[in-house]
């Protein structure tokens, strides 16, 4: 995918997630009569705005600079360090003047909100869609330097067990939640023989260096149709043949197959594949053609480029499992929940020392590269990542430091506590101290991003 998609999708994530968040301090503040502003998705630093309209008492806009916004809250202590309130009583219409359990209500809607939007992903993609559940009956293909194959595990081997628990599914068994567990072992089945694999402590860095898990079932390669006149099928290739190896080397699949033959243009290949005579209006099970098809070996030329005509067949066991509302509404909170636990123990494997900083975090180059790569392969996936991101969000900005909605709470729980207002210098130096230490943290992390892609 080139730049300007990745960079339209990363933009159009940010600009949803930011404006659930916003929304949940602005409806919360207008709840309560507070008198708001300011809304802006992105920032409007040295007042650049690609637009802004004035409707009522609040200015509405969309700032230049697309990686956060604001809602500018009456009598608030904010990220625009506006002091000019504090020159006048407290007025009934603004954020100080209000009782502290409000003020906190206000805080918290933006972490509220973004919440709910992964809730609302999740419920709506089972309720249109359904569960998936792909068997783990369809082996593993493990791409080479990856995390799964670095442990051991290696393309054909069928997944028994996680953490000693058996598994019917590849849902079950690459469940995010597992990934934090202190401990991580994965039994599979080899030859017959059950082999049991340790993951590596620091799994979560080396996941989120590599981007990608590099696991996932293997698309064995039956071949659906052979297109007329094409090399396959000037050299005899049949429909329904499943290609086990190319110049001698076994292939398990259709990832191999194409690497194979997208780089081999205008070379002889020898493709060995077996046939099982099909029962008419009926496929024939990939099993049962390797366990009795005739092998045949085949020269076959690759077109200049890098085709033979041949096109794949669907072989994954998989099913949609359809729900009801409730059960929708049910699995959607659950994956919420799940994936929040997953992160909180995310951060806290950071924090311990457990997984590497600097491999583990992402700042908005990696995010774009992501929203890119999922936007890439389908809207279910695009709206899973928005789903994952707006719980981050969420995570992040409930952590208790200064500047972040986490900071605020607690300054504002503290005054309750106390039961009196903290001094407006002390605040305005926890705030300022609290930008200073984000902006500086950004900065870094995007260095990072930068050095590190």
């Amino acid at each position: 995918m080139d730049i300007l998609n990745t960079t339209f999708f990363f933009i159009v994530a940010i600009f949803i997630l930011v404006t659930a968040h916003e929304l949940g301090h602005y409806l919360t503040a207008k709840l309560f009569g507070m008198r708001v502003d300011k809304f802006y998705i992105g920032f409007d630093f040295f007042n650049m705005r690609l637009w802004k309209k004035k409707i009522g008492e609040t200015e509405y806009g969309i700032g230049v600079f697309p990686l956060g916004g604001y809602v500018k809250i009456a009598g608030m202590i904010d990220e625009s360090l506006d002091t000019a309130h504090q020159a006048s009583e407290p007025q009934e219409w603004e954020f100080r003047a209000k009782p502290v359990w409000q003020r906190l209500i206000v805080l918290a809607g933006g972490v509220v909100m973004n919440m709910l939007l992964a809730a609302v992903i999740f419920v709506g993609v089972t309720l249109a869609f359904g569960e998936s559940r792909t068997t783990v009956d369809n082996p593993a293909y493990i791409e080479q330097g990856s995390v799964f194959g670095v442990m051991g595990m290696k393309t054909g081997d069928r997944i028994a067990a996680v953490n000693g628990k058996e598994v019917s599914s590849w849902e079950e068994a690459l469940d995010p939640a597992t990934f934090t567990e202190t401990s991580l072992t994965y039994t599979v089945l080899r030859d017959g023989r059950r082999i049991k694999l340790r993951a590596p402590d620091n799994l979560i860095s080396l996941l989120n260096e590599n981007q990608a898990l590099g696991i996932r079932p293997a698309m064995i390669p039956v071949i659906d149709d052979v297109l007329a006149s094409e090399p396959a099928a000037k050299a005899g290739i049949k429909p329904g043949a499943l290609i086990t190896a190319i110049d001698g080397k076994a292939v398990s699949d259709w990832t191999e197959v194409v690497s194979i033959i997208s780089a081999s243009a205008g070379k002889p290949l020898a493709i060995t594949w077996k046939y099982l005579e099909q029962t008419p209006g009926k496929l024939t099970d990939p099993a049962a053609i390797i366990a009795s098809g005739s092998t045949t070996i085949t020269e076959v030329v690759p077109s200049a480029t890098g085709k033979i005509g041949i096109a794949l067949r669907q072989t994954l066991q998989t099913e949609r499992i359809n729900l009801n509302v409730f059960e929708s509404i049910a699995s959607g909170t659950s994956q919420t929940w799940k994936m929040s636990v997953m992160t909180v123990q995310g951060f806290a494997r950071i924090f311990t020392g457990q997984d590497d900083f600097r491999k583990s975090l992402g700042g908005p180059v990696k995010i774009a590269k992501i929203a890119g790569r999922s936007a890439e392969q389908g809207p279910i996936s695009f709206l899973y990542f928005l789903a994952v991101l707006s719980i981050s969000l969420a995570i992040i900005n409930i952590l208790p430091i200064p500047a972040l909605d986490g900071g605020q709470f607690v300054m504002n729980a503290v005054e309750g506590i106390i039961g009196r207002e903290l001094p407006f210098e002390v605040k305005m130096r926890i705030q300022q101290i609290g930008m200073a230490l984000l902006l500086t943290l950004f900065a870094y992390i995007l260095l990072n991003d930068i050095l590190n892609p």
